[in-house]
């Protein structure tokens, strides 16, 4: 089957490393919308769980793939920006790990996830105007990333799944 312009475009979309991680970021904001909306412990708890492990799989995507192909696309320039993102991954990681102690009805539970929220929206918005733009200037082969970050991504879930099912 010969491909059309449009279906070699979604293509070429669907494998940009930097696409794929700017979809993962508009699947947690929704986690955070709906959220704000949210009735009920068992709600709470669930979009709680689910952002959770978006990030945790995210995160680990970036740090193990994102970070040191910038690191090498924007050498100096890059620098600070990877490190400063590794260190907001760090307060992102702290606060996922407090929910294994929290459950809805304990204090400071929405104000965690808040500060959750506030903290990976600040990150995204800093990746998503800083960093990605200056990646998409370089020569960094973003469709070669795209298929690294997918497999990881399929590698990471299916492990999650797996945990899950036990």
């Amino acid at each position: 089957m010969q491909s059309t312009p449009t279906s070699q475009a979604s293509d070429k979309k669907a494998q940009d490393g930097l696409s794929l991680l700017e979809a993962d970021h508009r699947t947690v904001e929704k986690i955070f919308d709906e959220f704000e909306h949210a009735t009920g412990d068992a709600q709470k708890t669930a979009l709680v769980k689910r952002a959770c492990e978006e990030l945790t799989i995210h995160t680990m995507i970036e740090e193990e793939i994102l970070y040191p192909a910038a690191k090498k696309a924007l050498a100096e320039e890059g620098v600070k920006q990877v490190e400063e993102a590794y260190v907001e991954h760090y307060l992102v990681k702290m606060l996922i790990e407090k929910f294994t102690k929290l459950t809805p009805r304990d204090e400071g539970f929405d104000a965690t996830f808040q500060v959750l929220t506030e903290n990976v929206t600040h990150h995204v918005k800093e990746e998503e105007e800083d960093l990605f733009p200056s990646l998409r200037k370089t020569k960094l082969d973003l469709q070669e990333l795209g298929q690294r970050i997918a497999s990881r991504k399929t590698q990471l879930q299916n492990k999650l799944d797996a945990v899950a099912q036990k």
